[in-house]
């Protein structure tokens, strides 16, 4: 269920990302940059089809996969930034949009907006959150897109909390999570500690 991507480099840029001082540009390209390195192992499940090839020597075996049927949805607003991490690697994938927030309140997931591609059994549906805090909008996102029919649904995120991956482990136990970092605990207010404060906030300076 969940896959902690442990590697020297995401290690690294990480530590970057956590840091207060780092500003919304340098924040932005690390996000990509990880997006795309956790990618490569989310993606190990997928199908691969045998194809003829001819080098410029003799034909030979090859493998492709059918990157059409990859979906690619960010919660937003902060999934944003994940995405052209995992189109590096998948640029004929489609894209939808899923709009939660979490009330600051009651922290129950709101919803505002939602528009995926239509999805089939074959569907390879990659949903996109920065933070894995309480778990409550990867909670509502993953539900709405099974209702649509989605069955392979792999959750990206930078960073998780226990409580977080505990609540959606219970919630929908099919979905593999892949993370960077397994983080200590969420705070009073659902914050990830250490965490790296808020992603949306970072990436676009609204604070």
């Amino acid at each position: 269920m969940l896959h902690v991507v442990d590697h020297p480099l995401i290690k690294h840029k990480l530590t970057i990302m956590r840091k207060k001082e780092t500003g919304p540009k340098e924040f932005r390209e690390l996000l990509r940059e990880i997006t795309l390195l956790i990618t490569y192992e989310a993606t190990r499940h997928i199908e691969v089809y045998e194809i003829e090839v001819e080098t410029p020597l003799e034909k030979t075996k090859g493998y492709y996969i059918n990157d059409k049927d990859i979906v690619v949805i960010p919660i937003l607003r902060a999934g944003l930034g994940m995405v052209d991490g995992i189109l590096e690697l998948l640029p004929n994938a489609s894209v939808g949009h899923i709009g939660i927030y979490r009330d600051p309140e009651t922290l129950r997931a709101v919803d505002y907006y939602f528009k995926t591609p239509k999805l089939h059994d074959k569907s390879e549906i990659f949903i996109l959150d920065p933070m894995l805090a309480t778990g409550v909008s990867a909670i509502d996102a993953i539900g709405k897109v099974k209702e649509l029919g989605g069955k392979r649904i792999t959750f990206i995120s930078l960073i998780a909390s226990p409580e977080g991956v505990k609540a959606l482990e219970e919630a929908h136990p099919d979905v593999d999570i892949y993370t960077a970092s397994l983080d200590r605990e969420l705070n009073n207010h659902g914050y990830i500690l250490p965490g790296l404060g808020d992603a949306g906030d970072r990436l676009y300076r609204t604070k």
